[in-house]
């Protein structure tokens, strides 16, 4: 069977603050859907909302300071800063309203956004992430208490913002073929249903920004309590991983359940389930969809 070539387009978008962002779609025909990315990664995570024949019109942009997106002149990358860009992304598309698809911890900025702004969004497809305090769910796999697992993970972060100078030679030089993706695969790290090709666009990529500026968008993550679930009053879906080292499924189930009729779902994936799992990421939000325009 053939694989549908992937399509990309990339625009710039300012951001309320005057930051430039490198936005992105698929532009396909469909209802609207604003993906809501994990920190510093970038359109090839989702295979599946690439095809230009998925059936939904992607909008959505990569962050500050990565994948083309400027670094703020006053360094801010905060919850704040990323529900002003998803904000700026729907007004430049002249989209009113959209569903949410976000992944880790695009999760937090996508309950945000319909927490601050309900008439903005629609509905919400959460997938490997939860509504604020993301450090905490960490390590439930192997059952480490979550007060012990924000620290530290908030420490492994802390320190990659000073080590990163010396690990950054080595990253931009990791040779990112099928080998080495395959590597991954059978690492376990990522479930080798991933397919390698597209596993190895979405780290080629990632690679290319600076580990201490990842470091960075991921403290100004971890700064932010849980999101308020009081006011979600649209359908919603969460897709947790079994194996997920980043985002405890039984933290996702716990979010779930606060969120009037949502969906849960739990699969035998990792944090990567959109590379992982890309049919049924596609087969979600279809099902979401329709509860949306039901």
């Amino acid at each position: 069977m053939t694989t549908p070539t992937a399509f990309v387009r990339y625009y710039d978008v300012i951001s309320a603050d005057g930051t430039k962002l490198r936005a992105w779609t698929n532009d396909a025909e469909g209802p609207v859907v604003l993906v809501s990315n994990g920190l510093g990664t970038n359109p090839h995570a989702w295979p599946s909302l690439l095809n230009p024949g998925c059936g939904v019109r992607v909008i959505s942009w990569n962050h500050r300071g990565t994948g083309g997106s400027a670094r703020p002149v006053d360094n801010r990358v905060d919850l704040d800063a990323f529900v002003e860009d998803a904000v700026a992304i729907m007004d430049d598309a002249g989209v009113a309203t959209a569903t949410v698809v976000s992944w880790s911890a695009g999760v937090t900025v996508a309950f945000e956004l319909a927490g601050r702004y309900p008439e903005r969004v629609n509905g919400i497809l959460a997938v490997a992430g939860v509504p604020g305090n993301t450090f905490a769910t960490m390590l439930a796999p192997i059952k480490v208490p979550p007060f012990i697992a924000k620290r530290l993970m908030v420490g492994l972060a802390r320190s990659g913002g000073w080590s990163g100078p010396v690990i950054a030679p080595i990253t931009k030089r990791i040779p990112w073929t099928n080998a080495t993706a395959n590597m991954l695969r059978w690492s376990r790290l990522i479930n080798p249903a991933a397919d390698v090709g597209e596993l190895r666009t979405l780290l080629q990529e990632f690679c290319t920004t600076h580990p201490s500026w990842y470091a960075k968008l991921a403290i100004g993550v971890s700064e932010h309590q849980r999101v308020s679930l009081s006011s979600i009053a649209v359908p919603a879906t969460f897709l947790s991983g079994k194996w997920d080292m980043l985002t405890g499924a039984r933290d996702m189930l716990s979010a779930s359940k606060r969120v009037e009729g949502s969906r849960y779902r739990e699969l035998a994936s990792t944090h990567f389930i959109p590379v992982e799992f890309p049919e049924i990421v596609m087969e979600e939000l279809e099902l979401l969809l329709d509860r949306v325009h039901a």
